[in-house]
């Protein structure tokens, strides 16, 4: 049995087969729609979600499966004082496979010590969100035709935005990969990514607080919006909230073939004109969201694909 806590948990030859699997989803979705016949999923929603949820929902029903589950601790035994190691003990009992979001870094690597069934971490506070990590892999290579010797620029929120510190993770394993960071000084990308990740592994990087600077230069721009829930204090929210907004007029600094990426919800950090733009690739990624969580649900689950006969990779520990 096999998790999904952190984005390194799959080699990067199994990321790479996940993502085939994926694109054939996305390809002829119909033939997968008896994959998860009578197979359970749990979403365990600590914490509020719209996309990431009814996209787990979506893709698990999709493949023919049923869903179970709560949306916010509120209305689970959590509000009671139960605790993740308890809670996933129940599931275990009802569900084949298992989503967790939860506010606290840790808790869904904690589930999966407790657990008989494969967990998937659908996002723990600041720290990881390794499905939006494969979605935005997959909607990348679709756009560029390839993920190596790409220059990526993140802008925003880079402090707190589990997302980012995901993909720099995932795409670090590539070669000729190089990362600008942009980001006002209180929420540049934490010191770990640079001196674990990073500068570890040679790869270059520039920090800087200017996106117009920084657009002519990229292949691939990963906007990001300040995150409201994870300040202490409002004012510094209010501070910092409007530091980067992509508009039409910005967007025209950059490369013709540059997509803007965005794990979304969006607030203002970009303006409603720039979804017609043939470079706005954001709802791209919430469809293949579905097709890419379709894929991990199948592969965890150890069900092979109908097209190949095969599952994407071996889950057996």
């Amino acid at each position: 049995m096999r998790h999904l806590i952190d984005p390194a948990d799959f080699t990067l030859e199994e990321t790479l087969s996940l993502m085939d699997l994926a694109d054939r989803i996305h390809d002829d979705p119909a033939a997968y729609k008896d994959v998860a016949a009578r197979k359970r999923l749990a979403t365990l929603f600590y914490e509020p979600s719209t996309r990431t949820r009814l996209s787990f929902e979506a893709a698990m029903l999709n493949l023919g499966g049923q869903v179970l589950g709560f949306p916010d601790a509120g209305v689970s035994s959590a509000s009671k004082g139960e605790t993740v190691a308890d809670t996933i003990r129940v599931i275990s009992c009802v569900a084949d496979i298992a989503a967790m979001r939860h506010p606290k870094e840790g808790a869904p690597l904690r589930a999966s010590r407790y657990s008989r069934i494969p967990i998937i971490n659908a996002g723990d506070g600041g720290h990881s969100h390794p499905t939006q990590t494969l979605l935005d892999m997959m909607t990348i290579r679709q756009r560029k035709g390839h993920l190596d010797h790409l220059t990526i620029g993140f802008c925003g929120d880079l402090k707190f935005g589990r997302t980012v510190h995901s993909l720099i993770k995932s795409l670090s394993r590539l070669p000729g990969m190089k990362f600008v960071l942009i980001s006002p000084e209180e929420l540049r990308v934490p010191d770990y990514i640079i001196s674990e990740i990073l500068e570890p592994n040679n790869i270059p990087y520039v920090e800087t607080r200017s996106m117009e600077e920084a657009l002519p230069d990229l292949d691939v721009l990963y906007m990001t919006r300040v995150q409201r829930e994870r300040f202490f204090n409002e004012e510094d929210y209010i501070r910092l909230k409007n530091s980067y907004v992509l508009t039409k007029e910005k967007l025209a600094l950059a490369p013709a073939d540059m997509p803007v990426l965005h794990p979304l919800p969006r607030v203002n950090e970009i303006t409603l004109d720039v979804d017609d733009d043939p470079r706005a690739a954001y709802f791209d990624q919430v469809q293949n969201g579905v097709y890419m969580r379709m894929a991990l649900i199948m592969t965890l689950l150890g069900l092979k694909d109908p097209k190949t006969g095969e599952v994407a990779f071996n889950v057996e520990g």
